[in-house]
């Protein structure tokens, strides 16, 4: 799947731009006429900006008189479905619930972008709630958007719940795309999608104006095609904010520019730790890319200490108490967050709690819940307070148990700088009556700790697509490591990135 633009990057975009070989509005018209032209098959984007072509002719304006505000000046950017934004289109996190009304202002992370000088070019679709209402969904499918598809096989899932971000940006929809993640969110579409991304430390980019799913894990972050190109769009949404508490956290490390941190020998002298037990070994094709990996590393000039495995991944009581948190914040912050929503249709029912929701969808079941139920919202809705006791047990083993004694145990004891991981199995045929049939992740620890991971193209594996035709599809590796850690995760990411060399775009 080739478009007029094809793998161009933000910096050569910029270099082309300055040189006047192209301009942000032809840039935008360009990724406007892809997505007219392929997104009907992938069903990636919910929808475009109609202000895009004027924000694209107000930034080259701004260049032609020597006003260029930074790397994103002119780069046509999509959101994901549940990041607000104060503009004629809408956000929904890609339920017909939220169609009544509309945010108040664009979120902090929107706004960063447009003051960047980005074109938001649009909406990307996801998985309905991000994943949230039901543990039987189908990744990538919501009632507003339809089922996105994997561009390298559209027989096949896209991952989720940034599904169309990373379908949209792998099939050079866009130039980046901005996704979020509370658990696997944007690492796991952007591996099944053969695709960088970034999930930042929980509290580096803001989440006001974000629907949510849980305050101690919900971050977001950039998909992009290179590296280069995430590090990029990270350093403009990485802003303290008064709307969003976690931004304020002791300890906070954080980069107006994370390009610097690129360093195509940046693996030389590193120590890198090999995660096994429990993140690998569930797909003997995924295994032989993550042991190619290894190599490289090594070749690279890495000091590789194989195994070092997470002292807790065998224990249950994590993904209990992960659980138990989600369940409860989501509960909360969905309501605090529809509170912020302006009514603009009175005809239509406002939602201003979960239980609005839940008996939304109850009422428009054949278009909300042909697929799957909503047991998760249901579960949600019976949890208990936030000072309660339940809760504040979850939230405390929880976090001992992922960052303590697993992440920074492991961390610690062998003195590195990054564990690595398979980011998860290639990409599973679509079921929507079975729903996902995920096999293997390695983003859990991170996601409770509030841990920063970094996903880069590994390799590609031959499944066979549901026509009997073999298909090769990506799988990434991750990479982990501290809080604020993302300068050494990138820069490690880069390098391997640069000596392998495993991007290549899918083809219809």
């Amino acid at each position: 799947m080739t478009t007029e633009l094809g793998e161009v990057t933000i910096a050569q975009l910029q270099d082309d731009m300055a040189a006047g070989a192209r301009s942000a509005a032809g840039t935008t018209e360009g990724y406007l006429a892809a997505i007219d032209t392929v997104d009907s098959a992938l069903c990636s984007v919910i929808e475009t900006n109609p202000d895009a072509p004027a924000i694209a002719e107000q930034m080259d304006r701004e260049r032609a008189a020597s006003q260029v505000r930074g790397p994103l000046h002119g780069i046509p950017i999509l959101l994901k479905d549940n990041i607000d934004t104060d503009d004629r289109m809408q956000t929904t996190a890609g339920s017909l619930a939220l169609l009544g009304s509309r945010p108040a202002r664009d979120a902090t992370v929107a706004a960063a972008l447009r003051e960047a000088g980005a074109v938001i070019l649009g909406k990307a679709n996801l998985s309905e709630w991000a994943n949230y209402r039901s543990s039987k969904s189908t990744s990538g499918w919501s009632a507003r958007g339809g089922q996105c598809r994997n561009p390298y096989d559209l027989s096949r899932n896209p991952g989720g719940s940034s599904s169309g971000s990373g379908a949209a940006v792998s099939a050079n929809l866009a130039a980046a795309a901005l996704g979020t993640e509370t658990d696997g969110s944007i690492v796991n579409p952007s591996g099944a999608c053969g695709i960088v991304g970034i999930k930042p430390t929980v509290g580096l980019s803001s989440r006001a104006g974000v629907i949510p799913i849980s305050h101690t894990q919900d971050t977001v972050g950039p998909m992009a095609r290179t590296v280069a190109d995430a590090a990029a769009v990270l350093g403009a949404i990485t802003m303290a904010d008064g709307r969003d508490a976690a931004t304020a956290a002791k300890g906070r490390k954080v980069h107006g520019d994370y390009r610097p941190f690129l360093d195509a020998d940046g693996l030389r002298g590193a120590r890198i730790g090999v995660a096994r037990r429990g993140v690998s070994g569930y797909d003997d094709a995924t295994d032989s890319v993550f042991e190619e990996a290894v190599r490289a590393l090594r070749d690279a000039g890495a000091e590789v200490v194989d195994p070092a495995n997470i002292p807790t991944v065998d224990g249950k009581r994590m993904g209990d108490s992960e659980m138990i948190v989600m369940q409860t914040e989501f509960k909360h912050g969905i309501a605090a967050y529809l509170s912020t929503r302006i009514v603009v249709n009175a005809a239509l029912a406002q939602p201003r709690s979960l239980a609005d929701l839940i008996e939304f969808n109850k009422a428009h079941a054949e278009q909300e819940l042909v697929h799957f139920g909503q047991e998760q919202f249901e579960r949600s809705q019976e949890s208990g307070p936030l000072d309660g006791e339940a809760y504040l047990e979850a939230l405390a083993e929880g976090r001992r148990l992922a960052a303590v004694e697993g992440l920074d145990a492991v961390l610690d004891l062998h003195a590195l700088d990054a564990l690595i991981a398979p980011t998860g199995g290639p990409a599973w045929p679509l079921d929507p009556e079975a729903g996902n049939a995920v096999h293997g992740g390695s983003s859990r620890f991170a996601a409770i700790a509030g841990y920063p991971l970094v996903t880069v193209p590994a390799g590609f594996v031959s499944q066979g697509s549901e026509s009997g035709a073999g298909n090769d599809l990506p799988v990434g590796l991750t990479f982990m490591g501290r809080a604020w850690s993302e300068p050494a995760l990138i820069r490690l990411a880069y390098a391997f990135e640069q000596i392998t060399q495993v991007r290549r775009a899918p083809e219809l």
